[in-house]
């Protein structure tokens, strides 16, 4: 098991191969195909800061955040896929989902030293390791707002990493 911790550094990431489990505890950001694409226009008119967002050595959970708790949403959806590699630019470094992605997102988001992984839909197991849920920008889309969550001992599954997939045959 390695234990990553946020902002995790480039070195933790370089280091990171397809089918290694990580524990990662820290502040991370929950969004999903309502949200991303908003994130990814903020980035590309350089206005994130002005949401108090820094991305730098964080990871993005691909889910919604409801008082049921939080679970993984399919990450290949058009909205999500598409926003790897513009959240990895900006300094995110690891995607959270489920499912397959693209050889052409897998092969972006090694470029720049990120990586993609895979944790379960076990929402149960994970609101005990959730804690100061707070909506970071676009409040208005109520549970697919951006959410900055404190996360402890997220297990996950690295299903990409330099430029291969745990989902090559």
């Amino acid at each position: 098991m390695i234990h990553l911790t946020t902002p995790i550094s480039e070195e933790d990431i370089a280091k990171l191969q397809v089918g290694d489990v990580v524990s990662i505890s820290g502040d991370i950001f929950c969004g999903r195909d309502a949200v991303l694409p908003k994130v990814c226009k903020l980035i590309e008119e350089k206005r994130l800061s002005e949401k108090g967002i820094n991305l730098q050595g964080s990871v993005m959970f691909h889910t919604a955040v409801s008082p049921a708790g939080i679970g993984p949403t399919s990450s290949n959806k058009v909205e999500i896929e598409g926003s790897f590699e513009a959240l990895s630019k900006a300094g995110l470094k690891i995607h959270l989902g489920k499912g397959a992605i693209s050889q052409n997102t897998i092969n972006a988001i090694s470029k720049l030293n990120a990586v993609y992984a895979i944790i379960p839909p076990v929402t149960a197991l994970l609101g005990s390791k959730t804690s100061d849920i707070e909506i970071a920008a676009y409040p208005e889309l109520g549970m697919e707002a951006l959410h900055k969550v404190h996360v402890s001992e997220y297990q996950a599954i690295i299903a990409a990493a330099q430029g291969r997939s745990i989902y090559d045959k």
